[in-house]
């Protein structure tokens, strides 16, 4: 629902902020007064075209900003487009903006971001359908028809039935599609799968080996050197030499003159009981080092077989992962593909069973679902046609026009191989003649003005529930009709108004009075500039209004008004 519009220097509209209400708002004011132009303003917020023409003179930009309630009916389409671009700040409203400036650049904006013209008509198509502006009529774009018809003959249930056969069958015929690849590929695959499993196998890889053979190649590399530090640690440890007694010799020395002192001072003991620990480490020091002294050995040819080793391994890493684990686990996907392989030419004679049988599931079931939709297509018609009858066009007849398109690769419904897609077997429009003798046309064929609006009228009356776009904007539907029909008129976009928020412009007294809320337009020269008003009508000025539109402020067209309002508010209560 549209809460609240902003417009700044936008043709003659200086500034204005308009907060709108849910249900019916009626636009009056004399011709000129800007009731188009805040159409416009409407139709630029959405995307629309819009030109230089349309700043106020004498100004650099215009601006528009129009806040909407997110509808429940859309809130799932309109959240994933807003969260697809990070434009998602609330979750029950949007903001859309629309600047243009005197160089003759536009920019679009949802949220206060700026985003491309195609994503602000995208959202905007989910928002407002303006009745009059045919870029923004939904109705006008073949491709809702099926869903507003399925809508209104309630065959959601049907219709997720015969989805869920079309997804199956899709998700089996990629299976399907990727085996008979892999069929023609056999010989190829084959060949190779083998090749790289053998050569894996060959290896006798295991896991963590690479990091030893680094340690075993990092011995042998340097054997000699790791002999000499050991040799030489044994002989300062336990050994000594003329000129330097050893490490052992000398905490010999150090224990035996703590023992005296312990002797003396008993309080010290501990002093000895330490240099005693440090003798048996440091024995067991010397220990290990003599029996890795004993493992050390230069072996050059080991060393060879180590490198060799690194080397193949590096080698399959590289083509076949990172790691040894990657390349066992490519081994393991390598032998499943195999086996695939192996195994392609029954699986595909199986899928190829399923898919015969899927196809008639969904033969069966999309022409069933073909069939609730005629049967609705037809009460669809004679409804759209009372109304039509009812807002003075009782020779306009509406046809649903369901056809199937004929399609070798489809599925057989009787002698007939028809198209099939993810809605269905139908190709749906709706036609309209507008003139007795006239033949049926596509409604984006048919006339523009008050003819089209009314025509849209009847459509959104009984399409209401089916129809899911929460803001409707009317204008010159009471185009061509007089008083008595505008009652009518008036009735039914208050009715609409109960499911949908409605705006409509309009000259007729008899349609404005449905109104729950009265917006009058009118012109103003302040400081010599002209600039549109708009103002909020209240009880008594409404009354003002309604006289003005019947031909003059009077007592007598106030006291028409008065029985004007008095019979647009009886017959509402009459539909409560």
């Amino acid at each position: 629902m549209l809460t609240e519009l902003r417009i700044d220097n936008f043709a003659i509209i200086e500034h204005l902020v308009l907060e709108f209400k849910p249900g019916l708002t009626t636009f009056t004011g004399e011709t000129g007064a800007g009731k188009s132009i805040i159409l416009d303003a409407i139709t630029a917020v959405l995307g629309g075209k819009i030109d230089q023409t349309a700043l106020r003179s004498g100004t650099e930009r215009a601006q528009i900003e129009a806040v909407f309630e997110i509808p429940a009916q859309n809130r799932a389409e309109i959240h994933e487009l807003l969260k697809k671009e990070d434009l998602l700040d609330d979750p029950d409203l949007v903001t859309l903006g629309r600047e243009l400036r005197r160089e003759g650049r536009s920019t679009c904006r949802i949220n206060g971001r700026s985003v491309n013209s195609n994503l602000l008509r995208e959202i905007g198509s989910y928002l407002v359908d303006i009745h009059g502006q045919s870029e923004h009529l939904s109705l006008l774009h073949v491709r809702q028809h099926l869903g507003l018809l399925d809508r209104y003959a309630g065959s959601e249930k049907p219709l997720a039935g015969y989805q869920q056969t079309y997804q199956q069958l899709q998700i089996l015929r990629r299976e399907l599609s990727a085996l008979r690849q892999t069929e023609q590929d056999a010989l190829r695959l084959t060949d190779l799968y083998n090749f790289q499993i053998q050569e894996i196998e060959a290896a006798h890889l295991r896991a963590g080996e690479e990091t030893s053979l680094r340690q075993e190649r990092d011995r042998l590399a340097n054997a000699e050197n790791l002999a000499a530090l050991a040799q030489k640690s044994i002989l300062l440890l336990e050994e000594g030499s003329p000129e330097t007694p050893s490490l052992s010799d000398m905490l010999g020395e150090v224990s035996q003159a703590l023992a005296a002192l312990s002797k003396i001072d008993h309080t010290q003991s501990h002093l000895r009981e330490h240099i005693e620990a440090i003798e048996e480490q440091i024995g067991d020091i010397a220990h290990a080092l003599r029996s890795y002294l004993e493992q050390i050995e230069y072996n050059p040819r080991r060393l060879e077989q180590v490198e060799e080793r690194l080397a193949l391994i590096h080698t399959l890493t590289r083509k076949y992962g990172g790691s040894i684990e990657s390349v066992l686990a490519y081994a393991a996907e390598a032998r499943q593909k195999l086996d695939n392989i192996t195994h392609a030419s029954e699986r595909i004679t199986e899928m190829e069973k399923q898919e015969t049988q899927l196809l008639t599931a969904i033969a069966q079931q999309g022409a069933e679902l073909s069939q609730l939709r005629r049967q609705a297509a037809e009460k669809l018609s004679e409804a759209v046609e009372k109304e039509l009858a009812d807002l003075n066009m009782r020779g306009a007849r509406f046809m649903v026009d369901i056809q199937y398109r004929d399609d070798t690769q489809g599925v057989w419904i009787g002698d007939r191989c028809v198209n099939f897609d993810s809605s269905g077997l139908d190709q749906v429009e709706f036609l309209i003649a507008p003139n007795p003798g006239e033949g049926f046309k596509p409604l984006a064929k048919t006339a523009s003005g008050g003819e089209t609006s009314r025509l849209m009228l009847a459509l959104k009356n009984v399409l209401t529930r089916a129809d899911c776009i929460p803001t409707l904007i009317f204008d010159e539907i009471d185009q061509g009709i007089g008083g008595r029909v505008g009652m009518v008129v008036g009735q039914k976009l208050w009715q609409l108004a109960r499911q949908h928020q409605v705006l409509c412009v309009t000259h007729l007294p008899q349609l404005a009075a449905f109104g729950d809320q009265h917006l009058r337009v009118q012109k103003q020269v302040i400081d010599g500039r002209t600039t549109t008003q708009v103002e909020v009508l209240g009880e008594e000025s409404r009354l003002n209004e309604l006289a003005q539109m019947l031909g003059g402020l009077s007592e007598a067209n106030r006291n028409a008004a008065h029985e004007t309002l008095q019979t647009a508010r009886a017959q509402r209560d009459s539909l409560l």
